[in-house]
C-alpha cells in the first residue's frame, strides 16, 4: 500500500509539475507574468521536500514539458520565442532540472545515530573508537 501510494504522489507531481510548466510557457511573453511564473516554480520546487516520489517528479514534468515545446511547430513557429523572456524559461527548465537531481537524498542510508558520549562524528575526530 506504501508503493502505491508514493506512486499515486508521483504521478499528481508530475502532472503539477507539467500544468506548472504549460501555465508559465503560456504567460512567459508578458513583462509581469514571468517573474510571477519564475516564483511559482521555484517556490514550489522548495517547498516541496527532496526526493525521488516529491520533487524529481515535479521537476522531471516541468523540464519535460518545456523541452517537448521549445522545438518548432509543424506551421514553422516556436512556442517558446527566441528573445530574453524565452531564453529565461529555457534557463529556468535546466535549474529545475538541475535542482531537482542534486537535491536526491545519499544511497546508503541514514546517517549514524549519536549515543549518550557524543556524536559519532566528534568521536571519530577525536580517535576514539567503539
Amino acid at each position: 500500500m506504501r508503493l502505491l501510494t508514493r506512486v499515486a504522489v508521483a504521478v499528481a507531481l508530475l502532472a503539477l509539475g507539467a500544468g506548472t510548466a504549460v501555465a508559465s510557457v503560456a504567460v512567459h511573453e508578458l513583462g509581469w507574468a514571468l517573474p510571477l511564473a519564475v516564483a511559482a516554480t521555484l517556490l514550489t520546487l522548495v517547498a516541496l521536500p527532496a526526493g525521488w516520489w516529491t520533487r524529481l517528479p515535479f521537476a522531471l514534468g516541468w523540464t519535460c514539458l518545456v523541452a517537448w515545446v521549445v522545438g518548432p511547430r509543424p506551421e514553422g513557429d516556436y512556442v517558446i520565442s527566441s528573445d530574453v523572456q524565452g531564453y529565461v524559461v529555457v534557463g529556468l527548465a535546466l535549474l529545475v532540472l538541475v535542482l531537482g537531481i542534486a537535491t536526491l537524498p545519499r544511497p546508503g542510508g541514514r546517517a549514524r545515530e549519536p549515543d549518550a558520549t557524543g556524536t559519532a562524528g566528534e568521536r571519530e575526530s577525536a580517535g576514539i573508537r567503539s
